[in-house]
């Protein structure tokens, strides 16, 4: 059997098209998703009608409790994890002074509290095997920083620094850890952009356009199936724009 892979954030955009793409490889997937029930049971569907191995969860990872009681339900069926990509991530565009507390601590908890939950309860598993695959999604304004954007910079800031330091302490049990700081991707989180704001945007990408979600699947798909000598990477796919 392939490689068993979590997908977080699983039911839409980028996490989406990324169970999608290990599953039409013959990876078994396991998704997960915090509210739209509905959207991860139509993903559920495709997988198993394309034949593939499945398991859905609607959980918060944000919460280490939710996180570890999965765990303890995917030993008992056989599929922990062999690959982590730790996908879930929220916004929140507005100046940091009319941000409340709670909409701060809600994007670090789910950008970056939720990659530690899910680390922590694989980590066990990966080295009793001496293997693992963690992928993190970053994005370019973890890199840069991005105005209007504090907190999600933050957040995507810490996850840079969450790779690079825990890659450092896995890399002699054979695990890796890499993140994929994405640029401009045609996803929900996009939509509140006009058409105007989005040609704007797309002028300063060198490239010339934004990331098709399927597009990022590919690269999520190519990074965890690297050298393991490649590890502690923060490896950037903007369209050159940083």
């Amino acid at each position: 059997m392939k490689d068993i892979v979590l997908i977080t954030g699983a039911s839409s955009g980028i996490g989406r098209e990324t169970a999608l793409k290990y599953a039409k490889n013959e990876h078994p997937v396991i998704i997960i998703c915090k509210n739209n029930r509905s959207a991860l049971m139509d993903l559920e569907r495709e997988i198993l009608e394309m034949g593939g191995r499945v398991l859905s969860y609607v959980k918060d990872v944000s919460q280490f409790n939710e996180v570890s009681e999965m765990f303890r339900e995917l030993e008992t069926q056989n599929m922990i994890p062999d690959i982590l990509i730790n996908n879930a991530g929220i916004s929140y565009v507005g100046l940091l002074q009319d941000m409340s507390p709670e909409e701060w601590r809600s994007v670090i908890d789910t950008n970056l509290t939720s990659a530690f939950n899910c680390s922590k309860c694989a980590i066990p598993y990966m080295l009793k095997k001496h293997s693992g695959r963690i992928v993190n999604i970053s994005s370019m304004w973890g890199n840069v920083g991005a105005s209007c954007e504090v907190a999600y910079s933050a957040s995507k800031g810490g996850i840079n620094t969450f790779t690079k330091a825990l890659a450092k302490e896995l890399a002699p049990s054979g695990i890796t850890v890499n993140a994929i700081a994405f640029g401009m991707v045609d996803t929900r989180m996009n939509a509140f952009l006009d058409e105007e704001e989005k040609a704007s945007l797309i002028e300063e990408i060198p490239a010339g356009r934004i990331l098709s979600p399927q597009e990022s699947a590919d690269i999520i798909y190519s990074v965890s199936m690297m050298n393991s000598y490649v590890t502690g990477q923060i490896i950037t796919a903007d369209g050159g724009m940083t």
